[in-house]
């Protein structure tokens, strides 16, 4: 079955700890209201907000958030207990009322007292678990029925790795399902085929098997004295493609040769060293997909005309569907079904063969600018890149972003010839991006590329503002499109 929406998830998980905030403070307050001169909570209630405690509770707020991340709290919990849950929180609530209590003392906040700031973090403490405790149960209920799976990949053969394995499969709440191990023939091989798994790849063909299958994290568990080297490479090319990647191990020094942030977890009696790169983390990435949730929903609404006075056009002008639908590749490889209006003829995915001769771009991607097989509404759709608007169905789904890189056709994806080009599946597709900013179709494809990397290792809130603003400016000038 399909995967849940994480960002969508995480992003009102974040609203309701910010709701929860509020309200254990509210209830704190109220909670000793006479041990404060505060004869009744309608009293209580009717002070007025100075902008000064306006700032301070927005401070604290960002500070208590920045605490909840410093504390994993907004971090996959799918290979922690929830007794490490539990204390990471209760350490975190703690840690945020200490800030508390001393930003009391230092501002003077006299409703701040010693006893307002335990109730407050009792209060904390106790509905934040239970709302992580509840987040928990529901997840793995879903992930128990096949929803939200993640794909893991085993290096290494030997018998941690095959306890690792079972011990995985054994917890099918954690929700992963296990597409096989690699590993060079050795001595123990033939006990481990035993086993049943399946061995998908050596270590020469691991970085096409990475290439041409939905990998969205690999673990190692190989000798670190003999094969140190093989599994910096192999790390290496995880990092590059963008793949989450552990190793089981009670060392992590090998990682300074890998350039890329590592953090310790606990599985069961393993010690899992996991690297993930990417700017693209912690809480700008809930707003992220908030907005694009929004904002998509809105354009819809507020372009429904057009799309009925566009859909007329095309029905008018050639005969076909009114849209476009084609097999893309999308976050982490997977493949899902893009929408656009037609601008081409109905026959013209079958006489692209004819036309590659002509193919004017460089790489692996196809574009001709006079393209034959391009109707007449078809190109003013193309040069307003009104084409593009049923995309907005495509991020209200969760398949892309309104910003990021441009989602390739699968023909165009099978002619990679570099990996580190494969970095751009680790963030979700967008309907425009930095390149298409820049100059839109008129730049060669290496220059596509290093766009979409200067994207993700730069991204922000504001830098994806600043490309949604250029894209207007660059449909109006109608410049680069074809």
């Amino acid at each position: 079955m399909g995967n849940l929406h994480p960002s969508i998830l995480f992003w009102g998980l974040k609203f309701f700890d910010l709701g929860n905030l509020v309200f254990c403070l509210f209830l704190a307050v109220a909670s000793s209201a006479k041990k404060i001169n505060l004869v009744s909570l309608p009293q209580l209630l009717a002070r007025p907000i100075l902008v000064t405690d306006l700032i301070l509770f927005l401070g604290f707020a960002l500070i208590w958030h920045k605490i909840f991340t410093i504390f994993g709290l907004y971090r996959s919990k799918r290979l922690t207990t929830w007794k490490a849950e539990i204390i990471d929180i209760i350490n975190a609530t703690a840690l945020g009322a200490l800030v508390l209590f001393l930003m009391s003392v230092v501002f003077r906040i006299q409703l701040a007292t010693p006893r307002v700031v335990f109730l407050f973090w009792a209060y904390a403490s106790s509905t934040t678990i239970c709302a992580r405790l509840l987040l928990r149960y529901f997840l793995e209920r879903l992930r128990s029925r096949g929803i939200n799976l993640q794909n893991l990949l085993i290096v290494g053969t030997n018998l941690r790795a095959l306890n690792f394995a079972r011990q995985i499969e054994s917890r099918m709440e954690l929700g992963y399902r296990i597409i096989g191990f690699v590993d060079d023939t050795w001595s123990g091989t033939e006990k481990f085929l035993e086993s049943g798994y399946p061995l998908v790849a050596n270590f020469a063909s691991l970085p096409s098997f990475l290439r041409n299958n939905v990998v969205n994290e690999v673990v190692i568990d190989l000798p670190i004295e003999s094969l140190r080297d093989q599994m910096t490479h192999i790390i290496a090319q995880c990092v590059e493609q963008g793949i989450v990647v552990r190793c089981i191990s009670d060392s992590y020094l090998f990682l300074r040769k890998v350039q890329a942030p590592a953090r310790l977890d606990l599985f069961e009696d393993s010690i899992l060293v996991t690297v993930q790169t990417g700017a693209m983390k912690g809480w700008p990435v809930w707003v992220k997909a908030g907005f694009d949730f929004f904002l998509s929903l809105l354009l819809i609404a507020f372009l429904s005309p057009a799309f009925l006075l566009i859909a007329l056009a095309i029905k008018i002008n050639s005969p076909g569907p009114v849209f476009f639908v084609q097999e893309r590749v999308g976050l982490e490889k997977r493949r899902f079904r893009m929408i656009k209006f037609r601008t081409m003829y109905k026959d013209s995915e079958q006489r692209q063969a004819e036309l590659e001769a002509l193919n004017e771009a460089s790489g692996p991607v196809f574009k001709l600018k006079e393209d034959p097989r391009v109707t007449t509404v078809g190109r003013f759709l193309r040069r307003t890149s009104l084409d593009e608007m049923p995309q907005l169905f495509n991020v209200l789904k969760g398949d892309m972003s309104l910003v990021g890189p441009r989602p390739l056709p699968v023909r165009d994806y099978q002619g990679f010839s570099q990996d580190w080009h494969r970095r751009r599946f680790s963030v979700r597709p967008g309907i425009t991006c930095l390149w298409q900013a820049e100059g839109r179709s008129c730049l060669p494809f290496e220059i596509w590329m290093h766009l979409d990397m200067k994207y993700i290792d730069e991204w922000s809130l504001w830098l994806d503002l600043k490309i949604l603003a250029k894209t207007v400016i660059a449909v109006f000038k109608r410049t680069g499109a074809y």
